[in-house]
């Protein structure tokens, strides 16, 4: 299928051939049948993506100040590798769909193949869209009205954030798409609407709906004119609707309130506020976030838990039902704003003058039928562009999110793999990814690449509540497999895993590449590794992991199970490859008076086997100024300081006192020793056992936080041998 994306670094609009999206439980698989171009939103990204890079930074000075913070800590070569990453990563445009169901995943009731739907789906051919953000087309509704539902809903939402009633006079700021709905929503809503904007076509266009503009004249004063119609005393509420730089619009918006009235903000503008011009009038002043309540909440749009209706009256999907009932209804007609129609395969008629275009709406067609393919082959990309594939491993990916991207695929790339096949959910990352590092398959069944019959290895890097799942389904398929860190997310996942590896006799390797970096091999070797075990030791390892939301996909217990399960077993690995021993027992404390299993600052206490004790420190309330990460270790009157993975530095040694390297955390090291051990065969890079042993310890971990002390870590026998033939 065709899915239009934008290049954020060439500022590019492509036409992208991507696989299907596959139906998942709660979700909706849509043909598109048409879909509405956001002319304000895109424009701003086809403008940012055309910008220079000074252009561009100054348009984000938030995100400069990040970029600062990270050389300070991460050094500058990691840090611009980093932002010309995020650069070159396109992304999807369009969030006005309107076409058929084809297919419902599990759970959906309501729904049916062949009900004629709206919803946020992108521009593509087909979409894969929650429930919760797919609302039915009533019949009269015809495909070209259906597709303002969701930038209908946007205005809608702010106007029940201003709260209207019967007789106020409203003023709406910017006519383009967004304002023109929203004031003629406002007149519905008994309000006496004046509209603003500089264009006399838009300002036009508002006269014919039967609302009141501010006259053309250059020396008209906005302010002025507001505060005549309305007998000085102001307007009751501003709406501003527009997207341009600078703050005179929040100033202008302040100066014609009457007192107490109300300003909420829909589009984009410069927020640095007059305290006076707020403060002398009491006025109150709001954001609004996209359609309505339940934006960007993972358990309302992905889970599909709705708000009940009784306390939370309007949420997104009841205000996309609004606008088509309005529609259906003949009160809410948007026809007129409709400029063009557009085949899909001639958007660039309308992106390539987004800039300049006096358009209000346009629209773009789609074709009735569409190639159904879950799989695309990319002949130009065969095998990693490395040719031949005698005596290399084969290697399918599961996962294409961004630490696929940009660290994954770059370490692996270069050790001569033949990168056969890549799955993603929604098709579009994926196959960018294969077009970028010349990947052979894009596909969205991850089967595809499980049961493929040229693979050796499966690599995992999806969310943390499949890892169990899929890793046992690709050992049974006779696969080795690499899985991203943790390898399950709860105890009874752990023994379906080692069953099947002991039954595979195929290797297992959980991405624990901090062990492979330069300076832990290098501390391995000053510690004297030919004595590895045999001397107890004390290590700290401290990181600084930042904050992140509380709404974060990781820190649902049932999805990503907790930033501790999934990052803390980091540092077990990396203490219990420096002790040369396993953990015994665990004990963990977390901050807060409850601290929940998802809490994100703890501490573990951890016994070995041969002595030694480890401290993890995983801390969530920390300056982002610190570095990130850091590693004591104390032993026979000597001491080693690890920073951040870039200064090590040694006390009592003799000989060493020191090593300095750009940040390299492992993981190139880690994949260059996977693919040559996959080649000539031996022992694994991590015993299976210590791989169980600290999936146990985290686990163990989470036990003790609820139950308040020492956790036994249980063994779990390994009855095969652990050596891996060559591919």
């Amino acid at each position: 299928m065709k899915q239009l994306v934008q290049n954020l670094k060439t500022g590019e609009t492509i036409l992208e051939d991507v696989p299907i999206p596959q139906v998942r439980r709660g979700q909706v698989l849509i043909r598109t049948r048409r879909s509405l171009v956001s002319l304000g939103t895109e424009r701003m990204l086809v403008e940012f993506g055309k910008a220079s890079l000074l252009a561009k930074a100054r348009q984000q000075p938030d995100k400069v100040k990040q970029v600062f913070d990270k050389i300070s800590t991460d050094g500058l070569v990691p840090t611009l590798e980093a932002v010309f990453r995020k650069l070159d990563q396109p992304l999807p445009l369009g969030y006005c769909n309107a076409g058929e169901v084809i297919a419902v995943g599990e759970g959906v009731l309501d729904i049916r193949p062949g009900d004629r739907v709206a919803s946020n789906g992108p521009h593509a051919e087909v979409v894969c869209v929650p429930r919760h953000l797919v609302a039915p087309i009533p019949d009269t509704v015809s495909d070209e009205e259906a597709a303002f539902t969701v930038i209908g809903a946007v205005g809608l939402q702010g106007i029940r954030l201003l709260n209207p009633t019967l007789g106020e006079t409203v003023v709406v700021i910017g006519l383009g798409l967004i304002g023109l709905l929203a004031a003629d929503l406002l007149r519905l809503n008994g309000c006496r609407v004046i509209g603003v904007d500089p264009d006399e076509t838009k300002r036009q266009l508002a006269r014919e709906k039967g609302i009141q503009t501010v006259p053309p004249a250059d020396d008209t004063d906005v302010v002025s004119y507001v505060m005549a119609q309305t007998n000085g005393a102001g307007a009751d509420a501003v709406l501003l609707t527009a997207s341009t730089r600078g703050d005179e619009l929040i100033s202008q918006a302040a100066r014609m309130s009457r007192k107490r009235g109300r300003i909420v903000l829909v589009g984009v503008v410069d927020l640095s506020l007059n305290r006076a011009e707020f403060y002398e009038k009491e006025l109150t002043f709001q954001v609004s976030c996209s359609y309505g309540p339940g934006r960007y909440d993972e358990a309302y749009e992905q889970q599909g838990h709705d708000y009940p209706l009784p306390f939370v009256r309007w949420t997104e999907n009841r205000n996309f039902q609004t606008i088509l009932h309005l529609l259906s209804t003949g009160q809410l007609d948007v026809k007129p704003l409709i400029t063009d129609v557009v085949p899909l395969t001639d958007y660039q008629q309308i992106y390539a003058r987004i800039g300049q275009s006096r358009s209000i709406a346009s629209l773009l067609q789609y074709a009735e039928t569409v190639e159904q393919r879950t799989t695309i082959f990319l002949p130009d990309h065969h095998y990693g562009g490395m040719g031949d594939t005698k005596n290399r491993p084969i290697v399918g990916i599961i996962g294409a999110g961004n630490f696929t991207g940009a660290t994954l695929l770059p370490a692996l790339q270069p050790t001569g793999a033949a990168l056969r096949i890549i799955a993603s959910a929604g098709g579009l990352n994926g196959t960018l990814l294969a077009k970028k590092f010349s990947i052979a398959e894009s596909t969205t069944d991850y089967q595809q690449v499980i049961q493929h019959p040229e693979v050796d290895l499966v690599i995992i890097t999806t969310r943390h509540n499949s890892h169990a799942r899929m890793t046992s389904e690709a050992l049974r398929a006779g696969k080795h497999v690499f899985v991203e860190k943790p390898l399950v997310i709860f105890e009874e996942e752990l023994p379906g895993v080692v069953a099947a590896q002991q039954e595979s006799g195929r290797t297992v390797l959980v991405g624990f590449n901090r062990r492979f970096a330069p300076h832990v091999q290098r501390m391995k070797t000053v510690l004297g590794a030919e004595r590895s075990g045999d001397v107890p030791m004390n290590v700290i390892a401290t990181m600084n992991a930042g904050f992140m939301p509380t709404s974060a996909w990781v820190h649902d217990r049932t999805v990503g199970g907790g930033r501790l399960l999934g990052e803390a077993c980091h540092f077990v690995d990396l203490i219990t490859f420096l002790t040369g021993s396993r953990v015994a027992a665990v004990c963990m404390n977390a901050m807060g008076s409850r601290p929940s299993e998802t809490a994100d600052s703890a501490s573990l206490l951890l016994r070995y086997e041969n002595g030694s004790t480890g401290v993890v420190n995983y801390f969530a309330n920390g300056s982002k100024a610190y570095a990130k990460e850091r590693i004591e270790v104390y032993s026979q009157q000597r001491t080693l300081v690890l920073d951040n993975f870039r200064s090590l530095k040694g006390f009592g040694f003799g000989r060493f006192s020191g090593l300095k390297t750009r940040q390299d955390k492992g993981h190139a090291e880690q994949f260059s020793r996977l693919v040559h051990q996959l080649r000539t065969g031996g022992e694994p890079l991590i015993p299976f056992a210590e791989i169980v042993n600290t999936t146990q310890t985290t686990l163990a971990a989470l036990r003790s936080l609820r139950e308040g002390r020492w956790v036994a870590v249980e063994e779990i026998s390994m009855d095969q041998p652990e050596t891996i033939m060559a591919v």
